[in-house]
This record gives C-alpha cells, sequence and structure tokens, in this order.
C-alpha cells in the first residue's frame, strides 16, 4: 500500500501529535507499506528515516504525490491539504486528533468548515469522547506511546511522590495542582512535586508556590525529553495531569503508566480513555476533587500496587504495532470501498 501523510507538524517540531504521526509513519513502512510523509516545519539536519519526508511541496509536488499514493491520510484535517484530492480522487482518511474548536470550546468559520468535510472522509477518532463529539461516524482507535524509551526501569528507586508533565500553560491546570498542594498541608500532608515543562505560565507558577508557601515541595525541573523523561517518570510514584481543558486524549498518561506510575487526570474529555483502569479521575478544575484523590492515593500506598497491576493489558492496545494494524485495516477497506 503506497500512503501518503500531510502533517503540516511534523520532526523537528515536537509535540504529541508530531510523536504520534512519527510512531504510526514509522510502523506503516514496518508492517510492509511504502510511505512519503508532507511536512510544512523544515530541517537542515533531518534524522535518517525509512520513509521520505517532503517538507513545503510546491503546488505540483504536492499534486504528483496525490497521484502516487493508494491513500491520503491526515492525522488532523488540514484545510490547506484537501485540494489536490479534488483533482486526484483517493481514500481520503482523516484522525481526528482534536475537537475543531476553539480554545473556548466554540465554533468559527473554519471549525463549520472542517464539520461538513469531514463527512467525506473515512474517520479515525483518538478516543471515544472525540468520536462522540465528532459529525460523522469513526472507527475509535486510541493513540500510540513509543514502548522502547518509556518502560520500567527496576533499577531505579521509585522514592518520589508526584510529578507534572506538559507545557506550563493555564489550559494544563498546573496552578490547580499547586492549591491541591496547600490544602494537603494543612491535612499534615507534604508530597513533593516534579514539574516537567515550560511555558509562559512559569513565572505566575513560581510566585504562587512562594505565596502558597511550599516552596520546599517543589522542583521545577525544565524541559525533559526521552530516555532523561524516561528515569524520571521512574523514579515516581503518582503522574497528575489535571487539565482544565478536556483532551482529546493524552499521551502522556501512557508514557506515565508505562514507566510504573498511577496515574490521576482530569476525567471529561478524552484523558480518561488514556488512564483507563491504572489511575483515578476528577471532575476538570475541581481543587477539592483533585486534593481528595490525592489522599486518597497517598495515604493508601497499597492502592498503587492495584492500579499498577492493571498496566499490562491496558498498555497492549497502545502498542505501536497493534494500533498501525488498526490503521491499515481502516485504510485497506476504504481502498475497497472506493475501487
Amino acid at each position: 500500500m503506497k500512503i501518503l501523510i500531510y502533517s503540516p507538524l511534523f520532526y523537528p517540531s515536537i509535540g504529541g501529535l508530531e510523536t504520534v504521526v512519527f510512531i504510526l509513519a514509522h510502523e506503516f513502512v514496518n508492517q510492509g507499506n511504502e510511505v512519503k510523509l508532507v511536512s510544512k516545519i523544515p530541517a537542515k539536519n533531518s534524522k535518517l528515516l525509512p520513509f521520505e519526508v517532503i517538507r513545503k511541496p510546491n503546488p505540483k509536488k504536492l499534486l504528483l504525490l496525490a497521484h502516487w499514493c493508494d491513500v491520503y491520510f491526515q492525522p488532523n484535517i488540514s484545510l490547506k491539504g484537501i485540494w489536490p484530492l479534488l483533482l486526484n480522487p483517493k481514500p481520503w482518511i482523516v484522525a481526528h486528533n482534536n475537537w475543531y474548536t476553539r480554545s473556548d470550546c466554540s465554533l468559527g468559520l473554519q471549525d463549520y468548515l472542517k464539520h461538513f468535510l469531514i463527512r467525506f472522509a473515512t474517520g479515525i477518532s483518538v478516543s471515544q469522547a472525540v468520536a462522540d463529539h465528532v459529525s460523522t461516524p469513526s472507527t475509535v482507535i486510541p493513540n500510540p506511546y513509543q514502548e522502547e524509551i518509556f518502560y520500567e526501569m527496576p533499577e531505579i528507586t521509585r522514592d518520589k511522590e508526584l510529578i507534572f508533565l506538559g507545557r506550563l500553560v493555564s489550559d494544563k491546570g498546573v496552578d490547580l495542582l499547586l492549591d491541591a498542594l496547600a490544602s494537603l498541608k494543612h491535612r499534615g500532608l507534604t508530597p513533593r512535586l516534579s514539574i516537567i515543562g515550560s511555558g509562559p505560565e512559569a513565572p505566575k507558577l513560581h510566585q504562587q508556590v512562594k505565596q502558597l508557601d511550599i516552596v520546599e515541595q517543589i522542583d521545577f525541573l525544565g524541559v525533559k525529553v526521552e530516555h532523561e523523561l524516561a528515569q524520571l517518570l521512574n523514579a515516581h510514584k503518582i503522574l497528575v495531569i489535571p487539565s482544565r481543558w478536556q483532551e482529546p486524549f493524552g499521551v502522556v498518561a501512557l508514557e506515565g503508566i508505562a514507566c510504573g506510575c498511577v496515574v490521576i487526570g482530569s476525567e471529561q474529555g478524552g484523558l480518561k480513555d488514556a488512564i483507563g483502569l491504572c489511575g483515578m479521575t476528577f471532575p476538570n478544575g475541581d481543587v477539592k476533587a483533585l486534593t481528595q484523590v490525592l489522599v486518597e492515593l497517598l495515604t493508601n500506598l497499597d492502592k498503587l500496587s492495584t492500579y499498577r497491576e492493571k498496566s499490562e493489558s491496558h498498555l497492549y492496545y497502545h502498542k505501536k504495532a497493534v494500533v498501525a494494524k488498526e490503521y491499515l485495516q481502516v485504510f485497506e477497506r476504504a481502498i475497497s470501498c472506493n475501487s
């Protein structure tokens, strides 16, 4: 099968979607398919990849690529990448990794257009929450994680309590977690929290830590990636994902689970699918509920083992080869329906 992936964001850009595309492209090749990927991100020193990456192609080149492929795959619909299909109709697959809304959940003109156009695509949703949200039927296939990087390392002592991983922006809810830690301190519980990531909210969070008098409990570690990140996750007991925003999925939860963390995350959206039976959830934005969940896990360490026991069966459905195979089955059905 000849697969053209149209992904404006790709390596060396770093993000959840870029990681998923990177994994899928490799696995499509590993399972015997030919892959070419179109990206708008330039790269002077690109990694050696088992597939061709065409960066910023001109219209003629993009049209030739559309003619070449058997399947035209977009991980999230990109309006600027649809036009070649008008001249070279091919099975069009769109993986819905987002809600197609504005940040305040309203719909802009582009969002209305996206919701209209996906009626003509074969849809894949990364969580049941996203499938329920989009306007057309789709197959639910959860996202994969990098299992060669994120795994349990018995040689590392798991002696740290809490860890957060993500961009330091208001949507991610780090301030809520800090407020919860202040409440815990009033109850006589003083767990340490490692904060991994960077972002515009960092100065406010540093100030909040001082105002709440929890400076001694907080370690701001900056950005960590790949093996260094996996080692840090292995040193912690609980990964907290306190997003205000309704996450479409949550690959970070899979990374934490794979490294032996129990996950606490907000329950609305697709994050609960990523957590599965490997942790606990609380209503988005509810500091009181988050505090109670933290108390429950920090004072009942036997529960951590119970949640960890579920990790192997949960992670199986997020293994790279398993997820890629499900995608390829959708691609093959789409080709059959268009032949």
